[in-house]
């Protein structure tokens, strides 16, 4: 089956969504039946694209390794820049791939957009935060009344699956508590603080340097990033979406070197540990420093990676690791969601036949 879809935001995991699709095409049509086509691209900075016939894609991921705009793909037809809303609304594609930075406090203009295609009847996948810890109860409700999907597996864990296992392998089970380390900027910086000996200072340098963390990283260390991220997880796998002033937020700002040492003298290892206890239906939430023991399989994750574990009803203990972030890392989450919708229209036709 074919897919017309159109990105709004071309950063990083657009970048990365467009080179996986570019390198597994004949893969994804042999193994999956499913074929992309990419028919238009608007981003704020680099440029709006339309193609009905689909975008080149090895064209286009030349133009943009050489730091190049997308509306320098064909000179000749140079478009001016086109709003997100109207090409929402006019484009003829199947599947809106919402890719635009997060804004945590208003969840916009993402929100808009998501609204916009929902309504128009296209499935909507997105890696932003903002919308999906702020709005998804409502989002998800409007995606059902006009018969597409929401998705937004990206928004969590980046590549990593946590809401298609859950989903799929996990569904019978309730969800007594789950916490993890949700933050790889925040684990690398407290990993390079214990390892290398490195101030909070230090190691937030070797971060920023690295590409670990932002130029401004107040949502990182302050844990705004981790707290969106326990939003989204408790709407999406407890269906209990929570307000922001609701959960108790801390970050890793403050934390010093003689602090990582004194716990690894009490054989405990400090970690931003975002957490969702399930007390018979009663729903707490927190986001702060903890010091683990190091027996705890959350104490043996360093550097930037990821880590989740459930504690469900029947099943026990669940761990799941993995990368948090990354553009590639990312771009799959993207091609994850798009599968499922897949899988789920595929399923869809053949019980109408």
């Amino acid at each position: 089956m074919e897919y017309k879809i159109a990105l709004i935001g071309c950063g990083n995991v657009g970048e990365g969504f467009l080179q996986i699709l570019y390198e597994k095409a004949g893969w994804l049509k042999n193994q999956h039946n499913f074929e992309a086509k990419i028919v238009a691209i608007c981003d704020k900075f680099k440029g709006s694209l339309i193609v009905p016939e689909g975008i080149d894609l090895k064209k286009l991921l030349s133009l943009l390794a050489r730091q190049q705009r997308i509306d320098d793909y064909d000179p000749t037809t140079k478009m001016v820049q086109v709003d997100p809303l109207d090409m929402i609304e006019n484009i003829e594609a199947d599947v809106i791939c919402e890719l635009t930075p997060t804004d945590i406090k208003t969840g916009e203009p993402a929100a808009s957009y998501i609204r916009k295609a929902l309504r128009c009847g296209k499935h909507v996948v997105t890696s932003n935060k903002g919308p999906a810890a702020l709005f998804y109860p409502e989002l998800i409700k409007l995606a059902r009344q006009n018969h597409v999907f929401f998705k937004v597996e990206g928004t969590v864990m980046s590549g990593t699956p946590v809401f298609s296992l859950f989903e799929n392998g996990l569904s019978g089970n309730t969800v007594l508590s789950l916490k993890g380390i949700l933050n790889g900027t925040t684990n690398f910086i407290l990993s390079q603080m214990e390892e290398k000996n490195l101030s909070y200072e230090e190691a937030l340098a070797e971060a920023q340097k690295l590409g670990y963390a932002e130029t401004d990283p107040t949502a990182d260390v302050e844990g705004f990033d981790a707290m969106a991220k326990i939003m989204i997880l408790a709407s999406v796998i407890l269906d209990h979406p929570l307000r922001i002033e609701e959960i108790e937020r801390r970050g890793i700002v403050g934390l010093k070197l003689e602090d990582i040492r004194q716990a690894l003298q009490k054989n405990e290892r400090i970690k931003l540990i975002a957490e969702i206890e399930n007390h018979r239906g009663q729903i707490t939430a927190r986001v702060g420093p903890k010091s683990l023991p190091l027996t705890d399989p959350l104490a043996r994750v360093m550097g930037a990676q990821n880590a989740l574990v459930f504690n469900l009803d029947p099943l026990g203990q669940i761990m799941i690791q993995g990368p948090g972030a990354g553009k590639k890392e990312t771009g799959y989450a993207i091609l994850n969601d798009l599968l499922a919708i897949h899988r789920n229209l595929v399923s869809l036709q053949s019980h109408l036949k």
